[in-house]
C-alpha cells in the first residue's frame, strides 16, 4: 500500500500527470533553448544607423539578417555587404539587378527597368531631392541623371530604397563594375526588422516574373514558432502540479462537505 501510494502522490492522484508534466518541460527546455541556440546560428542582428533604406528600414532599426553566401543572392534582397570602395563599414541596401542584367533609369514614367521590364517598387521612395537634404560630410546628393549599366557576371547592381538620399551603385558608375560589387561581398540578407516594431520583409512580387525569381524566406518564423511552443510547454507543464493540488483540495472539501 506504501509503495502504490508514492507511485501516486501525497493525495494518492496525480502519479502519470506528473510524469507527463515532467516531460513537457523537458521537451519545453529543449525546444526553447533550440530555438533560440538554431537562431543564434543563422541569423546575425545588425543596426541600421542610416536612412537610405527608408521606408523599408529606419534609422536605428535593428533588423536579423540570414548569414548567406552571395550565390544565394536573388533580385528584390536587401543584403548586408562590404565593398572597400564603398566603405569600411557593412552597408545594407537592395540588389536591383544581378550578373548579366540590364538596370535602367529611366523609363517612360520615370520607372527604373531591368532588362527591358519596368519594376513596380511600392517599397522604394522615389521622390526627387528636396532643396538642402542633408547628406553625410564631403558627399553630394545623388544625380538624376539617367543611366544604363549591363552587370557584370559576378556581380550585384545595388540602390537604396530612399533613391533621393541614397550613396548606392549610382555614385560608383564611373569605376570598375559600374557601380556592381561582386557576390562575395555579401555576408547576410535581411529577413525582418526585429526593434522597435516585428516585421517581417517580404520579397518584391515585381522581381518574380523576371528568370529566377525572388529568394525564400529564412527559417525564422520556424525558430519563433518553436521558442514559443517550448516555453508553451514549460509553461503547462510546470502549472499542472499547483493545478492539480487545487482541484484535489476542491475534490477532498467537497467529499467532506456530502459527509
Amino acid at each position: 500500500m506504501g509503495g502504490t501510494q508514492a507511485i501516486r502522490g501525497k493525495d494518492g492522484r496525480g502519479g502519470l500527470g506528473n510524469v507527463l508534466s515532467g516531460i513537457a518541460v523537458a521537451i519545453g527546455f529543449a525546444l526553447f533553448l533550440g530555438g533560440f541556440a538554431w537562431g543564434a546560428v543563422v541569423y546575425r542582428p545588425y543596426m541600421v544607423p542610416t536612412d537610405s533604406m527608408m521606408p523599408t528600414v529606419r534609422p536605428g532599426d535593428r533588423v536579423l539578417a540570414q548569414r548567406i553566401d552571395g550565390a544565394d543572392v536573388h533580385r528584390g534582397d536587401v543584403v548586408i555587404f562590404t565593398d572597400s570602395l564603398w566603405s569600411d563599414s557593412p552597408m545594407v541596401k537592395r540588389v536591383v539587378g544581378i550578373g548579366g542584367d540590364v538596370v535602367k533609369c529611366c523609363g517612360a514614367a520615370g520607372e527604373l527597368t531591368v532588362n527591358g521590364t519596368p519594376l513596380d517598387e511600392p517599397y522604394a521612395d522615389t521622390t526627387k531631392p528636396e532643396t538642402g537634404l542633408a547628406m553625410p560630410p564631403g558627399q553630394a546628393a545623388p544625380t538624376a541623371t539617367p543611366f544604363e549599366v549591363t552587370v557584370p557576371e559576378g556581380n550585384l547592381f545595388l540602390l537604396g530604397d530612399r533613391r533621393a538620399a541614397s550613396l548606392d551603385s549610382r555614385a560608383h558608375l564611373q569605376e570598375a563594375g559600374q557601380g556592381s560589387v561582386p557576390r562575395s561581398a555579401v555576408s547576410a540578407r535581411v529577413d525582418a526588422l526585429a526593434w522597435p516594431s516585428v516585421t517581417m520583409l517580404e520579397r518584391p512580387a515585381t522581381y518574380a516574373a523576371l528568370p529566377g525569381g525572388t529568394s525564400r524566406p529564412g527559417p525564422l518564423r520556424l525558430q519563433v514558432v518553436t521558442v514559443l511552443a517550448g516555453a508553451v510547454l514549460v509553461a503547462l507543464g510546470a502549472s499542472y502540479g499547483p493545478v492539480a493540488r487545487v482541484l484535489a483540495r476542491g475534490r477532498r472539501q467537497e467529499r467532506a462537505g456530502v459527509r
